[in-house]
């Protein structure tokens, strides 16, 4: 979350940051500040109370010292009394204070400046674009009739099973599969990212200190029972193994990836948009997760976009890299690049990655700092990207690599899979 001693020195340059949103958010920032006022002047009233109080205490050692013990009482009523206003005041600022940190919770991050302002996916720049589209025969097939022609997904299984959008590979779509999940590992380690194998379930506090919650609630699987909640992506988790943790200087970057089944109730979605491997409840997803010194994220980033651009180079997938406008931002984003693979046989843009610098936003809420040249502690900066998720880069492979003789495998693949086509 934003840092109210930040909104209180940008004021103006905060509500015109999220204009880019879409938000008028003039009447939140000033409810905001008031109650920061109302919390400090609060804090004030009762360090005064508790600075009397203790002298007073002194006072009545003194007294009984000195054998006065009629003027001690008189100072232990006196004191009495301040304590009761003591509470008084302790529980308003614990009000107070949780009345800001809830505020806070609901105001998104401010879009960096290079962010177009605008409402939505129709708003974003396209900042490149590589890849000739392949040209394909005039009986070419979208990937959910390709998948049903060679028998490696089954969507009525996966319904059967579960419900719609929990998909079954089989046979070479599984190990398709599994080969994008090692290949795409293989590239995050060789390029200096520390692979983890996470929890696929996390409690509240994590899901707030990632920002999930509570913007995202209704997309989100909630454990009842037990109070814990599928992940949406490995990001949640593999990023709070750093919340509450202060780290040296000398420790950034942090470089992390992982390898995760991905949650999403994506409430609302039907039609033919969504179809097949398009838009699914469950996926898979190889994260990348940085850490890093505010100097330097901005860097990181292009470095995190570059990555992905090397990956989706070597798969042979033309693809476009979008700059997203303020309105079709994530809510605690600062700058976010998505990636887009060109679906030859829907004749669409797919988005598969997107990257994002949430400067402080989510270190704010994970208190992840780390301790400067000076000794002083200050906030990290975090980022993270998809690297890749998996459907979409699937359903690309599937429908650019068709030929009448089956699906041709990407080359740098053939290792991982065993087999150069399926047929």
């Amino acid at each position: 979350m934003l840092q109210i001693a930040y909104i209180r020195e940008n004021k103006e340059q905060v509500i015109t940051a999220l204009a880019k949103r879409n938000i008028d958010a003039r009447e939140m920032i000033e409810h905001t500040l008031q109650l920061d006022e109302n919390r400090r002047k609060t804090q004030v009233e009762l360090d005064n109370i508790l600075a009397e109080s203790n002298k007073l205490s002194k006072e009545i050692g003194n007294l009984m010292k000195n054998g006065e013990k009629t003027k001690a009482d008189l100072v232990k009523e006196k004191t009495s009394r301040l304590k009761e206003k003591s509470k008084e005041l302790s529980d308003r600022l614990n009000d107070f204070t949780e009345q800001l940190s809830q505020q806070l919770y609901q105001i998104p991050n401010t879009p960096t400046d290079i962010v177009p302002a605008g409402k939505n996916e129709e708003d974003n720049e396209t900042v490149f674009e590589h890849g000739e589209i392949p040209k394909l025969s005039e009986n070419a097939l979208p990937h959910w009739e390709l998948a049903k022609k060679y028998d490696i997904i089954d969507f009525d299984l996966g319904a059967k099973i579960t419900g719609a959008g929990f998909p079954v590979y089989k046979g070479k779509g599984a190990r398709l599969q599994r080969a994008l999940i090692s290949y795409f590992l293989d590239k995050n380690t060789a390029a200096g990212y520390q692979e983890f194998q996470v929890p696929h379930l996390v409690n509240e506090a994590s899901g707030y200190g990632t920002g999930q919650l509570p913007d995202k609630e209704g997309q989100m699987y909630h454990v009842t029972a037990d109070d814990l909640y599928l992940i949406p992506t490995a990001e949640v988790p593999v990023t709070n193994m750093y919340r509450d943790v202060i780290l040296n200087e000398n420790d950034l970057p942090v470089k992390a990836t992982g390898y995760t089944p991905c949650f999403r109730r994506e409430a609302g979605s039907y039609g033919a948009h969504v179809r097949g491997l398009n838009r699914l409840h469950q996926f898979d997803k190889v994260e990348i997760v940085r850490i890093e010194h505010p100097d330097n994220s901005y860097k990181a980033l292009d470095g995190m976009v570059d990555h992905v651009k090397d990956i989706l180079n070597e798969l042979k997938l033309p693809y476009r890299i979008l700059r997203l406008c303020g309105g079709d931002m994530g809510f605690t984003s600062a700058l976010t690049y998505d990636f887009e693979v060109f679906s030859t046989a829907q004749d669409r843009w797919l988005e598969i990655s997107s990257v994002s610098n949430f400067e402080t936003y989510q270190a704010n809420r994970l208190k992840l700092r780390f301790r400067n040249s000076e000794g002083k502690t200050q906030l990290a900066h975090t980022l993270n990207g998809s690297s890749l998720a998996l459907p979409r880069v699937l359903a690309g492979i599937l429908e650019n690599y068709q030929t009448p003789e089956g699906i041709v495998i990407p080359e740098v693949l053939r290792p991982y899979t065993g087999f150069d086509i399926i047929d």
